[in-house]
């Protein structure tokens, strides 16, 4: 089941559900008039489903057409937002561009961040900031959707919460981020708001490339229409969606709502100069790690951060080339 969230009945959206094609979509006001309101009544699931196989069938008696740039993020606001560091490479390739040695915990033990959750933006949105040298960059990544999780619940119980999964725009403002993290109090003024795929789905939906409580597909990155990167989202992915949503609820009960990301999605690639696309690698879903590549390679970053009017192109596909959760499609504005 495809799920999404039109810019339409108030801050908080329509709740929709979509055609496997992208095609079509329908309004369930008499279900749950908002994603939120779905999560709080999963056990109405049945309901969503009909209307799913409704659609998919040609069945649907509501049915309108499914614009992807008239939708907010399934989720326009959330309880939640804490995102992980699943990708261990990542963090090796900034820490190994400074000089620095990975601290051992590092593969045992997630990083994770509490992010603003109150105002999310559309996929279609504009990525505003005020001035190119806050160093502007993408951070391509999937993230679940949680029902209702415990405190100290398992990997396994919190693999069973799992309700949906989408595609995220982590914007990140790099020149920021060093005076943030030397205060020992972690992100804020660095860390914008995010934007989500269009349409949130189901893990069944996924088939086969969901397992392990990971996603098994490429993710495709494109800057100003170019194929930046493909990098694979269940490669090198060290911690699971269950293991991040266990490590998030140690101390505390994470409401249905929650949202809960991977981090960059990376591969790790031993020759530097084949990591990008243009030299036969998968390349990056981020602007920082190429520059980590160039910093170790040549001794300093070669690639700049975005720049105003900047297009950045997020999307994932099937083995039948078909998209998944719709494009994240964003122009770097002047706020």
């Amino acid at each position: 089941m495809k799920l999404a969230t039109l810019k339409e009945g108030g801050r908080d959206g329509t709740l929709v559900v979509v055609s496997k094609d992208l095609s079509l979509c329908q309004a369930v006001p008499g279900i749950a008039p908002t994603l939120q309101v779905a999560l709080d009544r999963w056990d109405d699931l049945p309901q969503l489903e009909a209307v799913s196989l409704s659609l998919n069938n040609g069945a649907a008696r509501h049915a309108r057409p499914f614009d992807p740039h008239a939708c907010h993020s399934p989720l326009p606001r959330a309880y939640q937002w804490a995102d992980g560091s699943a990708y261990v490479n990542h963090i090796e390739l900034v820490r190994r561009a400074r000089g620095d040695t990975m601290p051992p915990e590092f593969w045992t033990n997630p990083l994770m961040y509490q992010g603003g959750s109150d105002s999310f933006i559309g996929p279609c949105d504009p990525i505003l900031a005020r001035s190119e040298d806050w160093g502007i960059d993408l951070e391509g990544e999937v993230a679940v959707i949680t029902g209702d999780v415990a405190m100290g619940s398992s990997p396994g119980s919190a693999a069973q919460q799992i309700r949906l999964v989408m595609l995220v725009n982590d914007v990140s403002l790099r020149a920021l981020i060093p005076a943030e993290l030397a205060k020992g109090f972690g992100f804020f003024q660095s860390k914008p708001a995010s934007a989500f795929s269009p349409v949130a789905v189901t893990p069944d939906e996924l088939g086969a490339d969901w397992r392990d409580g990971k996603l098994h597909r490429p993710l495709t990155v494109r800057l100003n229409g170019e194929l930046f990167g493909r990098p694979d989202a269940g490669t090198d992915m060290l911690f699971s969606f269950p293991q991040l949503i266990a490590h998030a609820a140690k101390t505390r009960d994470l409401e249905a709502g929650s949202i809960v990301g991977s981090g960059t999605v990376s591969n790790k690639q031993g020759d530097l100069h084949g990591s990008s696309i243009a030299n036969g690698g998968v390349g990056y879903a981020c602007l920082a790690e190429v520059r980590m590549y160039e910093t170790i390679a040549t001794g300093k970053p070669q690639t700049p951060f975005l720049k105003f009017g900047d297009r950045v192109r997020i999307e994932m596909f099937d083995a039948d080339g078909n998209t998944v959760f719709g494009a994240i499609e964003q122009r770097v504005t002047h706020a």
